[in-house]
């Protein structure tokens, strides 16, 4: 193996690398900021990029670019994190967050989070990809920041700057597969697995220890080196690991140990398909010790309430228990038979774990950009029952997350977009998108295709909204269920068993169903009905907040259709 290298006066050497033990190979001189770099392979005279590369300066099939990250002048030595419990996570996609597309634009709107009392703020994956603009699932270099996005050096600034804003950055990382283009990893060894593969690529080979130690490696570099709070884990069903230590138990005992050495509390939220709760079990009790997960299945059944959707996955959450039951126990599927898979899925989860070791929510990056034409809530449902949306989201008992523009009903979709330079690989992504849709019975037509530039110029959001009057209105909803959450223990209470709730059959269809949720010394009372629902909630009963309007009536309180309230117990 040799080393090319290129001097920012532009000379450029090779040489010959070292063998040392574990197969690493090694260089005497230490490259210099910014100094272009990559290895010849054998007899290949095709330069490669450096796996565990920082920068990629020209795209993820040029030279790596030498990057110190001690060069960055952090300001946030006060920094002493924030706890997930009781937090509200904001999911964000970098390039369509703002008209610019970069972290330092982003910068400039973390003042609006804050005043929305977000807690956590999520990045998609920012690892470096081919093409301009992507969802950055086809990562193929993850040590390196995308160079749209700003690279290395504006991830630190826009991590430095949340802090400064007292807010908490959590990363999306992706280990469970590479991308399609880019992907130079089986060149330097046995890194995927020959012949077993996941939906979206070859399998990661977790019974090579480089390749654990590249994983392991990368998650410590963003939690140290970037000053990162939390990393989301991408699709942990698709890490196929029979090792004796599982990765994510023996990454979350190395974060573990990070974070006490850095003291601040560091997060690991997965995201599974298996709904397992071996994952946030602490190790003591079998479990790997993460921190939290996604609940799918509270997203599904609160979808179905709100739009009446029961097509495939979906179709089990029109049972009149779904709602009440992953509100009470966080799965819905925890043992039960699933149409949708055709056997017996998931596992309780024990009622000692606390409550907020679930992220919920109505809407996210998935649940919205799979859908064919990638629409949000706000293109189907009323502005009334797009508040009931969000008194469901921010009352839940786990920790609620929001995606980008839901909280002013943004307008815009945020669709499936690639840039793929190559020819082939987006004629075919393009047309299995559209294969996969037709098969669903859509009209190819109105599948709109990833390659296109348009795609993702619709996808991005519009800020100008904000000072339309609905939309408006629809913001200080957020705000004034965020500042209740916060001044409510009973919002945030992580014993499930403090939690009950009453299911009302009306028309005999899940959207027109009546609940009543009491969460301690709070009831969330929500009428999705035609018709008005009275409540008795007892004479003394205070209401906190309403999203349509109410009438009061001694103990009965009476909504309207499609509204919530909010309302203490009789005894406050």
């Amino acid at each position: 193996m040799r080393l090319r290298r290129t001097s920012r006066h532009g000379s450029t050497t090779q040489t010959d690398l070292d063998p040392t033990s574990g197969g690493w190979w090694r260089a005497g001189d230490e490259l210099e900021t910014g100094e272009r770099y990559g290895f010849l392979l054998d007899d290949d005279p095709e330069l490669r990029p450096d796996p565990r590369s920082r920068r990629q300066p020209d795209g993820v099939h040029a030279a790596s670019a030498a990057f110190d990250v001690g060069d960055f002048a952090w300001s946030d030595a006060g920094w002493a994190g924030r706890q997930l419990a009781g937090g509200l996570v904001y999911e964000l996609h970098l390039g369509t967050f703002m008209p610019e597309g970069t972290l330092d634009a982003a910068i400039t709107r973390l003042p609006h989070l804050v005043q929305l009392g977000v807690t956590h703020v999520e990045l998609l994956p920012v690892n470096a990809f081919n093409g301009r603009w992507n969802w950055g699932y086809d990562g193929v270099l993850w040590y390196a920041v995308h160079e749209a996005y700003g690279g290395p050096a504006a991830y630190q600034r826009f991590v430095d700057a949340a802090h400064g804003h007292g807010l908490a950055v959590v990363q999306d990382v992706v280990y469970n597969h590479l991308g399609p283009s880019g992907n130079y990893l089986p060149l330097f060894g046995p890194y995927l697995r020959e012949g077993e593969s996941t939906a979206w690529g070859d399998s990661v080979n977790l019974d090579e220890p480089a390749v654990r130690d590249y994983i392991l490696d990368n998650a410590l570099m963003w939690l140290q080196d970037f000053h990162v709070d939390g990393l989301r884990l991408d699709a942990v069903h698709a890490l196929h690991d029979q090792s004796p230590v599982h990765i994510l138990r023996e990454l979350a005992e190395r974060v573990d140990a990070l974070s006490v050495q850095l003291d601040r509390p560091l997060a690991l939220i997965a995201e599974s398909d298996l709904n397992d709760p071996t994952l946030i079990l602490p190790r003591e009790a079998g479990g790997y010790g993460l921190t939290a997960q996604w609940s799918d299945d509270w997203h599904h059944a609160v979808h179905v309430a709100l739009t009446g959707e029961t097509g495939g996955y979906y179709a089990d959450f029109a049972a009149e228990n779904a709602l009440a039951k992953v509100t009470e126990h966080g799965f819905f599927h925890d043992g039960t038979f699933s149409s949708f898979r055709g056997r017996p899925h998931g596992a309780p989860i024990p009622p000692e774990v606390p409550t907020w070791r679930l992220v919920t929510f109505a809407q996210d990056h998935d649940q919205v950009g799979n859908r064919a034409a990638g629409d949000r809530l706000s293109a189907t449902l009323s502005p009334d029952r797009l508040a009931v949306a969000a008194v469901l989201t921010l009352t839940a008992p786990g920790t609620p997350m929001l995606f980008m523009g839901e909280e002013w009903g943004a307008s815009t979709p945020w669709q499936f977009f690639t840039s793929h330079p190559e020819p082939e690989l987006g004629r075919a992504v393009a047309e299995g998108r559209t294969a996969e849709f037709a098969r669903m019975g859509w009209d190819p037509d109105a599948v709109p295709d990833p390659q296109d530039p348009d795609t993702f110029a619709r996808s991005h959001l519009d800020w100008s909204e904000l000072d339309d009057p609905e939309h408006a209105r629809m913001l200080t909803l957020y705000r004034d269920l965020v500042t209740l959450r916060r001044e409510w223990p009973a919002l945030t209470d992580p014993d499930s068993t403090h939690t009950a709730v009453e299911v009302r059959e009306t028309d005999g269809t899940p959207e027109r169903r009546v609940y009543r949720i009491d969460r301690g010394d709070l009831s969330v009372v929500v009428n999705l009905a035609s018709t008005s629902q009275a409540f008795d909630v007892g004479a003394r009963t205070r209401v906190l907040l309403s999203t349509s309007g109410f009438r009061r009536e001694d103990s009965l309180v009476t909504l309207p259709p499609d509204s919530a309230a909010i309302m203490t117990s009789p005894l406050v």
